[in-house]
């Protein structure tokens, strides 16, 4: 039988955000209890009253693990460069028989532009390209009769190198992303390595995702 403690804990446990939150003190768990209340009733099957669901929050026992938060708070402290690019375009296409030998053209091209950036992203549907604006129209005439997707114009990517691997520590990407979604920034692509994270934005949102960027290190 589901019990009110068991029943807010598996409820608020799929939302990050929100347990976080709670965690921090900054919800009102008098109106969160309010809002859960119809889905409570459903799980436990009576009317459960506000109260006693406000006290099951008040219990939830912060699972947050503080040695994560030093390895974050370490790797963050130890970046290398951040670097900037601008002026560039996304563009992303249905996979088709042909799409193949034209990013192998592309390719070429590219190796023989001088200061073009160049990222591709193959998926098991669709293929995404970002690449410099001004290889644009050599991009349109190669790709010309495949299947657009989506084309966006006006974009740059802001990449952070560690100077440590990161991947083994749980949290990395959620701890980058949440600053970055807190600013109001949207993210278009975000592509990483092992030790790259790189974050497509609007061009309007470069300053500000740069700062967000350098100062990973300053979280409570």
């Amino acid at each position: 039988m589901a019990t009110i403690q068991k029943t807010v804990e598996e409820i608020i446990s799929r939302t990050p955000f929100l347990e976080e939150n709670i965690e921090d003190g900054i919800i009102n768990l008098s109106a969160l209890a309010r809002t859960l209340q119809p889905e409570i009733n459903g799980i436990i099957g009576r009317n459960v009253q506000t109260g006693a669901i406000t006290m099951a929050l008040k219990r939830l026992t912060p699972r947050f693990n503080p040695r994560i938060n030093l390895k974050i708070r370490k790797l963050f402290n130890n970046t290398g460069d951040i670097i900037v690019r601008s002026n560039l375009i996304y563009s992303t296409y249905h996979n088709s028989e042909t799409l193949i030998q034209k990013q192998i053209q592309l390719l070429e091209m590219v190796n023989k532009t001088r200061n073009v950036f160049y990222i591709f992203s193959h998926g098991i549907y669709e293929t995404t390209i970002v690449l410099s604006a001004s290889a644009a129209k050599e991009t349109d005439k190669i790709f010309a009769g495949e299947q657009l997707v989506t084309k966006l114009k006006n974009l740059s990517v802001v990449t952070i190198k560690l100077l440590q691997d990161g991947t083994d520590i749980t949290g990395v990407y959620y701890f980058i992303i949440k600053r970055i979604s807190w600013a109001g920034i949207n993210v278009v692509e975000v592509i990483s390595t092992t030790n790259e994270f790189t974050f497509l934005v609007s061009e309007k949102d470069v300053e500000k995702t740069f700062s967000i960027l350098k100062n990973l290190g300053n979280f409570n």
